[in-house]
Formats: C-alpha cells, sequence, structure tokens
C-alpha cells in the first residue's frame, strides 16, 4: 500500500485514536467497520518495518513545519491540513495534530494589529515564471526554496538555488534559522558559482524572507528580476518545491 494513500490515512486514524493511545477513542475493530478498511489490513500496516513508517513521519513532520511557518506561527492542525492536501500530500487529521505536538507547534493568535521588524516589499511582485521551469541558457531563470533537515541538534535550514536550464543547485546555504541573511546567502553563492545574464529572474515563494525589502535590495544589487508565485500554492514554484521535497 502506497503511502500517503487514503486507505493509509485511515490506517493513521485509527492508530491515533484506538483505546489505548487517546482520551476519547474507540476499539481498532469498531473503527475499521465504520471507515470500511479490514482489521488485518490495519494490523499489516501496523506491523510493516520501522523505517517506512518512520521515513514517513519525517515527510510530513517537515510540511508541517514549512507550512506552520509559511503561516508565521497562525494556523492550527486543521489548517496545517487543509495546506497539506492542497500541496498534494495527503495525511490524517489526527496525525497531523499529534506530529504539531510532538514539535511543539502551539498557533498564536494575532491581535488585530501585528509588528514585525521586517520590512516587505514595496509594491506587487510579479510571477515572471507562470509555471515554465526552463531556460534556454544557464544563468537566466532561477529558482529558490527553503527545506528544513532534522538533525540530532534540532533543525538545520538549507536556501538553495536551482537553475532552470542545466536543473543543477548552483547555490545554496545552511543556517539553525529560514530569515533574510540564510536565503541572501544562497543568491550571492550561487552568483559567485555560475555567470548569471542580465536582467535573469529569481523566482520563489512568498515567504516573509523572499518578500523582504532587504532581500529585495540583495537582487537588484546581483541585476536579478524578483519573481514569485501565488500565495499557497505550491506548483507555482514546482522545481524548487520538489527538490526541497527530497
Amino acid at each position: 500500500m502506497r503511502e500517503g494513500s487514503p486507505v493509509a490515512s485511515k490506517y493513521e486514524f485509527i492508530d491515533e485514536m484506538r483505546l489505548d493511545t487517546a482520551e476519547c477513542a474507540y476499539s481498532v475493530e469498531f473503527m475499521c467497520r465504520q471507515l470500511g478498511v479490514s482489521t488485518s489490513g490495519y494490523y499489516d500496516w501496523k506491523n510493516r518495518p520501522d523505517s517506512a513508517t518512520t521515513q514517513r513521519r519525517e515527510e510530513v513532520r517537515l510540511l508541517i513545519k514549512k507550512a506552520f511557518d509559511m503561516s508565521d506561527g497562525t494556523y492550527g492542525y486543521r489548517r496545517i491540513h487543509a495546506q497539506m492536501l492542497r500541496w498534494g500530500h495527503t495525511a490524517g487529521l489526527e496525525l497531523v495534530r499529534r506530529l504539531m505536538r510532538e514539535l511543539g507547534l502551539v498557533p498564536c493568535q494575532p491581535g488585530p494589529k501585528r509588528w514585525s521588524l521586517t520590512q516587505v516589499a514595496t509594491g506587487p511582485v510579479p510571477d515572471l515564471v507562470g509555471r515554465d521551469f526552463t531556460a534556454g541558457a544557464p544563468g537566466e531563470k532561477l529558482v529558490g526554496d527553503i527545506t528544513y533537515i532534522p538533525t540530532g541538534e534540532g533543525w538545520l535550514y538549507l536556501a538553495t538555488v536551482i537553475d532552470c536550464c542545466t536543473k543543477e543547485v548552483v547555490g545554496y546555504a545552511m543556517g539553525d534559522h529560514y530569515q533574510t541573511p540564510l536565503t541572501s546567502r544562497a543568491v550571492h553563492n550561487a552568483a559567485r558559482n555560475r555567470k548569471l545574464a542580465k536582467g535573469a529572474i529569481f523566482h520563489s515563494d512568498r515567504g516573509s524572507n523572499y518578500m523582504s525589502a532587504e532581500y529585495g535590495k540583495v537582487l537588484k544589487g546581483l541585476g536579478l528580476r524578483r519573481s514569485a508565485g501565488r500565495t499557497g500554492i505550491c506548483f507555482d514554484n514546482a522545481m524548487a518545491e520538489s527538490f526541497s521535497a527530497f
């Protein structure tokens, strides 16, 4: 059975809600009957090698963390679950809630006005790519994103810059944060490693680090045009997102 399938999501729900793990829970047999799956199938899923389950949960943790950070810490488990579905990743609602608890992700409710030390870009940032992740020559079109890597000392943040022509990672930077200086180092490294065309495009999502005024100055200084997909639409930055989902 493929990880992330509808049946797997039902098994994840059953596993989270069985009598020995949850306060308001039901028997495995009852839940399997109500959800239209076999009890033996659940136990086969439950008893498969730990490595498969562990890898699946690590992938879900990364997606949860990314969605939570993109929301500036305001999304609860239901909105995180909905965001993952928009990205094309299926996971049980109860699994998302449990993993958020394990990660210590508690959503905050923003007040009527929120103050930020990050100055956002003035004026609209257009989408100059339109999901066309091809280029006629190296250095003409770049895409970037940040991924999260679990380590024994906590999360490591990796910012990458990919050349749409060669599909190479031409610049990257790592750190213990995902703020603008991290993405700035990545694109500076890309400019050092690859001759960039005048007016080349750098495309990203609309995370606060990429949309900051500071980052806009960095791109302008390198002669790059800033481009971004729509908010919450991961397919608008699919090349970078697919690399980050390794």
